[in-house]
This record gives structure tokens, sequence and C-alpha cells, in this order.
């Protein structure tokens, strides 16, 4: 059955050349999550939608088909507020597009990701907030997909987590109270909590979200991530 869909929220999180003149888009959109797109024609020289279809414009997408690759029938500016993002900003951006990708399954909306991936690119864009909104981001996005990070309660002693003890945490358990423990419950809690705002906090949560993340990527390397590394450590 052919199927077409009119003006759908979405975001582009990554496009590869196809052929001569067109590309294949990977979109995220509100209501349909990822879905994978052909736009015919886009790279000829006359061609109006190329400048539209670049990541991080909030755009509106028409289209249609009956495969799981769908073509691409219209596009157009979506009319909301959002910064240009540069810099640094503008790697973070390609990071959170490239976890968005490979967290997400094919026509699995979850409008909840959608607008935590907004508020995202709009804080990304603020300066001194990058490392905050990846953290924030990260963790909202494992939980909204049922990868929670649980940071609060301690499953061995069956009780939750307290500021003055210290942890091992562990991704498939949790945090586990022992003597020397490579984090202080306060500042467990405190991610638990996304407060932020302490630079032993960041750092600490930037610890835990690699580890949580690689477990669950399974060894996939997350390229933008050895980019950004090399540019600033977030």
């Amino acid at each position: 059955m052919n199927e077409t869909i009119y003006l759908q929220p979405g975001f582009i999180l990554k496009y590869r050349n196809y052929r001569e003149t067109s590309i294949i888009l990977e979109v995220f959109t509100r209501d349909y999550g990822k879905i994978n797109l052909l736009a015919k024609g886009v790279r000829k020289p006359k061609s109006k939608t190329a400048g539209l279809l670049q990541p991080f414009l909030p755009l509106l997408i028409s289209f249609t088909g009956k495969t799981e690759l769908k073509a691409l029938i219209h596009v157009e500016f979506l009319n909301m507020k959002i910064s240009h993002l540069a810099g640094v900003a503008l790697y973070c951006g390609f990071y959170v597009n490239e976890l968005t990708g490979h967290f997400l399954h094919v026509y699995d909306p979850n409008p909840d990701v959608f607008n935590d991936y907004f508020k995202c690119l709009q804080a990304l864009s603020e300066a001194g907030q990058q490392e905050i909104a990846l953290r924030q981001y990260e963790l909202n996005l494992l939980e909204n997909l049922g990868y929670g990070v649980q940071l609060g309660f301690d499953p061995s002693l069956q009780k939750p987590v307290e500021a003055n003890k210290h942890y091992e945490f562990y991704v498939e358990q949790g945090p586990i109270e022992t003597t020397n423990g490579q984090f202080s419950g306060q500042i467990l809690l405190a991610i638990d909590n996304r407060e932020f705002a302490e630079i032993k906090v960041r750092s600490a949560a930037k610890i835990i979200m690699r580890r949580v993340i690689d477990f669950y990527l399974q060894g996939k390397p997350l390229k933008s991530r050895s980019v950004i590394n090399k540019i600033i450590k977030l």
C-alpha cells in the first residue's frame, strides 16, 4: 500500500550521495520516528531544495512510498526559533545526531525524544552550555527509549543511595556501595536530578554516560565523539 505523509516536522540526522544527482537522507520526524528518504535530483545545479536539506534545520517534510525507503516529494522550512550552530556547538550537534541515529529504530515514533532533541539543539547554541546540554540529552534519550540509567538506588542493599556514602557504578546493576567507590552518593544523586552546576558532577556524568552508551552500542564507534575529543573534552 502506497503511503503519503504531508508536512511532517523533522530534522535531518545525516545524508549521503546517491548516484549522480540524488541523496539518501536519514530523518528524525516527530510522528514517525527515524525514516529514510530518497531525495531525487536535489544535487542538480538548479535545484531549489538542496539548501534546505541540511542538519539542524527544522523542516516540514512530505514523503511517499511503499517500501522502507520513501521518496521525498516536498520540503519547506519550519518556522521554529533555533539558533545557528557553529564551532564546538556544531561538532556537538553532529554527536547528538549520530547518537540519536544509533539508538532510534526506523518507524518507531517517540515525540518526547523529538522534543528533547529540539531543546538540546537550542541549548547547544548557548555559550558554555554544551557539556550540560549533552549530558541532559544523553540521560533523557536513554530513559525515553527504555535504557534508563539507574543512579538513585543500590540494588545490592535494596535501599536508596546516600549522599555521604561511596559507590561503584555498573551499567546493568546501577550503583553498588563500596568503601572506596569511584563516585560519591552526592554526585550520583546530583546527576540523577540533572543538577550539573558543579564541574565534578559534570565530570562524573561524562564517565558514567560514556560507559552506558558504549555498553548499549556494543562496540559501534561514534566517529563524532573522537572528533570532539580532539577539539575539547566534552
